[in-house]
């Protein structure tokens, strides 16, 4: 490897233009040393954290990931250090801002179950790409293993930044061992998906070219991944409803970071493989109170656990006055809920089983457990796929 091909691409990061963050655990913090150790890192480095413990990790992100070291979460990291980035430079243009994110599993001070492993994930107003390495186990020190991780950052770094990647990743590829290779995932954003990242736009439909009218019957959800739960929730709303069933589809989360570019494509995927044709509305609605204003006057698909935690003043900062000025809000934007049982910390319940304030039940219509009742959970699923 020559240092001075490195250092190439460490002075095109530095003179492009770009302000990035770069958010890192578990590996890959040697790239921090190598971009301030280059003249003009102030140009580009906005700031570098390192949320080495799960805790820190999970503040970072604003919840605990289902899994500490995976391409996921190396893409959440890349956006939550993108909208960090927005935070500490306001006046930028958001199309020249970065957030880089990676996680590692490496050699440490006693053997790990599984395997050593990279993921690193960019984040732009336009794109989502994150790239992925498995290593060969004990055939490097820690050292060695950190060297790749830092590399693999600043590739990725450097094509966020539009410079000149290919003889760093080709030397890069020379320290790979047989059966090691780069895996790659690139999503480029539709213009819309950047509107609403931007806040340039509060809903888009999809498909694209159905109807501008916005639907009367709305079933939110992360639907991560939809499953027939939700496709009989929506079978019999569309029944009791006699209209069409739209799901809805927040990109922004009230703690967590938006769902990048990779995200909203797969789940948008994930829908019309299980629920074929359907309707989707990607919205920024991370709250029903942003939702009702959005969609003054339609009837919400929801579980009694969604409801549950509408009427929970811990949402709230635990100001019982504030949950009641929001449930007064839907009230006053002419939406109702629609609302079927669910398991709930493994029983079974519905809305009789509830204690809900006078107001929020005016607004609900129960579904009996005689017409809906399936236990299936997308949390379970995802973790036994």
């Amino acid at each position: 490897m020559k240092n001075s091909t490195w250092k190439q691409l460490l002075t095109q990061i530095h003179s492009s233009g770009r302000r990035c963050v770069l958010a890192i655990t578990g590996g890959g913090g040697q790239a921090i040393g190598k971009l301030l150790s280059t003249p003009g890192g102030s140009n580009s480095l906005l700031e570098a954290v390192v949320p080495y413990s799960l805790s820190a990790l999970s503040e970072f992100l604003g919840g605990e990931p289902d899994q500490a070291c995976s391409e996921p979460t190396a893409r959440a990291m890349a956006m939550a250090a993108w909208m960090r980035a927005k935070v500490l430079a306001p006046a930028a243009d958001p199309h020249m801002l970065v957030g880089i994110g990676t996680t590692a599993s490496l050699v440490s001070n006693s053997p790990k179950r599984g395997e050593h492993r990279i993921h690193v994930a960019l984040q732009t107003a336009n794109q989502t790409t994150s790239l992925s390495l498995k290593l060969v186990k004990a055939k490097r020190t820690r050292q060695q293993e950190e060297r790749l991780a830092a590399k693999l950052l600043l590739v990725a770094l450097g094509e966020a930044c539009g410079a000149n990647t290919a003889a760093c990743r080709h030397s890069l590829e020379q320290r790979l061992m047989q059966g090691e290779q780069i895996l790659r995932r690139h999503q480029e954003a539709e213009s819309k998906w950047t509107e609403l990242l931007l806040g340039e736009q509060s809903f888009v439909q999809w498909p694209r070219g159905v109807s501008e009218q916005l639907p009367s019957a709305i079933f939110p959800g992360a639907f991560h991944p939809l499953h027939q739960g939700h496709r009989r929730m929506a079978e019999i709303a569309a029944k009791l409803t006699e209209s069409e069933v739209v799901y809805e589809l927040s990109i922004t989360n009230v703690d967590k970071p938006p769902l990048d570019f990779v995200e909203i494509a797969d789940r948008l995927a994930g829908i019309e493989k299980n629920d074929p044709g359907s309707r989707v509305l990607l919205t920024t609605a991370s709250t029903f109170i942003k939702k009702a204003a959005l969609l003054a006057g339609c009837t919400f698909v929801v579980g009694v656990d969604t409801l549950q935690r509408i009427a929970d003043p811990r949402y709230y900062g635990n100001d019982q006055i504030k949950r009641d000025s929001a449930i007064h809000q839907i009230a006053t934007a002419d939406c109702h809920f629609l609302v079927f049982g669910r398991q709930v910390e493994g029983k079974f319940c519905s809305l009789g089983d509830l204690q809900l304030p006078n107001d929020l039940l005016r607004l609900c219509t129960e579904v009996p457990a005689s017409e809906f009742r399936e236990d299936v959970s997308s949390t379970e699923l995802r973790r036994d796929p």
